[in-house]
């Protein structure tokens, strides 16, 4: 038996197409990729979130020169998040991309680490978590829900939760 998988998704050709607070969001992204620390890779990310009291959280990737001391945005943002606001929803993420070697005119998705950190917490939160994605120029993309980014996602109840 084959079966199929398939993910709908919205495509806007620039950020001005959003709402106001959604484009908010995509240039708080824009921002805080800026200040990245990408002295290895020269790639730069930015996420940011939109927390159910309203506010915006942003973070940026942090590199290390012993590689697997680095840490995505999207990892130190949602990890920023529920350390500091603990009972409070992420409703919606941007996430934006920076390359010193060319300009990046597509939206790239997190990594697989990012996209799995990100599937369990909107599972926590039993909400789903809007995604945004955009490259330095060009089109963004909207999800529904990180279980877009994610279809086939490592859950199971089997697992001991303490």
């Amino acid at each position: 038996m084959i079966e199929k998988l398939t993910i709908s998704y919205k495509s806007y050709d620039s950020k001005e197409e959003l709402s106001f607070l959604d484009q908010k969001l995509v240039n708080k992204s824009e921002q805080i990729l800026e200040s990245a620390y990408s002295a290895y890779s020269g790639f730069s990310v930015g996420a940011a979130a939109l927390l159910s009291n309203g506010e915006i959280m942003a973070a940026n990737n942090q590199e290390n020169i012993a590689y697997p001391s680095s840490m995505c945005a999207e990892r130190v943002l949602f990890y920023f998040c529920k350390s500091n606001f603990p009972d409070l929803i992420i409703e919606k993420v941007a996430i934006s991309v920076k390359s010193v070697e060319k300009v990046i005119d597509n939206p790239i998705s997190p990594c697989g680490s990012c996209r799995q950190t990100m599937f369990e917490y909107e599972q926590n939160q039993n909400k789903k978590i809007k995604i945004f994605l955009k490259g330095e120029i060009g089109k963004v993309l909207e999800m529904n829900s990180v279980e877009d980014l994610l279809p086939l996602a490592f859950k199971t109840d089997v697992l001991k939760r303490y």
